[in-house]
């Protein structure tokens, strides 16, 4: 900006020369008058080339600010790729300290199965001549009872309840009695009622 006052200046200065020359001097002035036009053709001719190397700058800044920006980028994802692969690794050596436990202990657990294995077919055995007699016999009843009252019986319910679902010709009646709270007479009564006189 001061370049410019300055030139300016000295434009108004030749332009006064100019003025006062003509005033005196004719060859001198076309001289002058020449001197100045070339003065000024070579200051627009160097203020173009600087303005184009000012651009050509800019441009190389941006491109190396983009290229600069592009490699911290790159920079950014392969650092979070080494923590991602570093966390992976944590975690594949932890499972495989808590895999090699579980392996002992699994190991061990086997072995207590085989011992109980073992046990449970000396029991096995034992329980198969005690009932050989029983069980078939109680089964029998059991499916007797069903095709008479059709009746299934829950087996797992608390003491002093009778759960189970009568199976009737058109619809399934669940059966939930409190034998804590009627007599073995009601409870009879009832269940009597679910069978049928049709035969």
């Amino acid at each position: 900006m001061a370049q410019g006052h300055k030139f300016q200046d000295l434009e108004e200065t030749g332009e006064a020369l100019v003025a006062f020359i003509n005033s005196s001097q004719p060859d001198q002035l076309r001289r002058v008058k020449d001197e100045r036009q070339a003065l000024l053709d070579q200051h627009a001719e160097t203020t173009k080339v600087v303005t184009q190397i000012l651009k050509d700058v800019a441009q190389i800044e941006e491109s190396v600010g983009q290229r600069l920006l592009d490699m911290e980028e790159k920079k950014k994802q392969k650092d979070q790729e080494l923590d991602s692969l570093e966390e992976q690794l944590r975690q594949c050596t932890a499972k495989s300290q808590i895999t090699d436990s579980e392996l002992q202990f699994l190991q061990r657990e086997m072995e207590s199965l085989r011992h109980a294995e073992h046990e449970l077919t000396t029991l096995q055995s034992e329980l198969d001549e005690v009932t050989t007699e029983v069980i078939p016999s109680a089964v029998y009843v059991a499916q007797v009872y069903y095709l008479i009252t059709k009746i299934k019986w829950e087996y797992d319910t608390q003491p002093g309840v009778l759960k189970g679902v009568h199976y009737g010709a058109d619809l399934a009646t669940p059966i939930n009695i409190d034998t804590s709270a009627r007599s073995r007479s009601d409870v009879s009564d009832q269940l009597w009622g679910f069978v049928s006189t049709e035969w």
